[in-house]
């Protein structure tokens, strides 16, 4: 191995001045401190943050300088799944990052729960009611009528929208100003949809009054997305689900097809 003196030589100017210093082919000197002795006296300013190691051979003496760095695999939400410790003079190529990805013997960072941390934290905040006597038509052209078997809902092709469900809609404020999360209440009354799990039926909760603050019942409140004449409902409680139907079917809760996410809004209806 090829010497360094130059940094064997810093190395000694990080040890006290009353230190025995030895270059000795064989060992370190027995009278000379361990490096990592933590009663050491304090390094020189510019000796801090260095992170180095000694090593002795028998025919020559050696200093070797390490800087380690993290090289992480990184999901597309930004999520690090994986990470890997390589020297700093290493070359990193596609190769490594690919080893990195597929090795299972890596270290996996298991994704924390800040996320669920902070939607349980969050609190929406009653605006105004922006929608009134609304009619909800999916793209079969079915209306939203109340099942006569409970607190549902279901999709029916109607010639007189008289008989279909009116709602309110309320509009909440929430700490992302990029997200419309509303309510979905029929109209002169305290029956409020709530979102349910995947596939689901859609429930309807009676509530005394239209919450003016909510942050324990978010099953109440949908993300609206407003694209041309389509409108999408979006369960903020779980985001990857949407308000749905199906042909003569009770309203659920979907991901997407076969089930239909996308409505028509006819406001202002008598």
């Amino acid at each position: 191995m090829a010497k360094v003196p130059d940094l064997f030589e810093d190395l000694k100017n990080c040890y006290s001045e009353n230190e025995e210093y030895s270059s000795e082919i064989d060992q370190l000197s027995l009278n000379q401190k361990s490096f990592y002795d933590a009663s050491y006296d304090p390094l020189h300013e510019d000796c801090m943050d260095k992170f180095t190691s000694l090593s002795t051979k028998e025919t020559s003496v050696t200093s070797q300088l390490t800087f380690k760095e993290s090289v992480v695999v990184v999901a597309g939400n930004g999520k690090v799944l994986k990470k890997r410790r390589l020297s700093f003079n290493q070359v990193i190529t596609d190769a490594d990052l690919e080893a990195v990805a597929n090795d299972p013997e890596e270290e996996i960072i298991q994704p924390r729960r800040a996320a669920q941390s902070s939607q349980s934290n969050m609190k929406y905040i009653f605006k105004n009611v922006i929608k009134q006597r609304c009619i909800l038509n999916d793209t079969l052209h079915q209306s939203i009528i109340q099942d006569p078997s409970g607190p549902y809902l279901m999709a029916a092709a109607l010639h007189d929208l008289d008989q279909a469900v009116k709602f309110d809609m309320g509009i909440y404020k929430s700490n992302d100003d990029s997200k419309f999360p509303v309510t979905l209440r029929i109209s002169k009354t305290r029956l409020f949809l709530s979102a349910q799990e995947e596939e689901e039926p859609v429930l309807l909760k009676e509530m005394p009054e239209t919450p003016k603050v909510i942050k324990d019942e978010t099953n109440l409140l949908f993300f609206w997305e407003s694209h041309g004449t389509k409108n999408y409902f979006k369960s903020v409680i779980d985001p990857k689900l949407f308000i749905a139907t199906k042909q003569e079917h009770q309203v659920h809760m979907a991901k997407g097809q076969p089930s239909i996410t996308d409505f028509e809004i006819l406001e202002n209806q008598p």
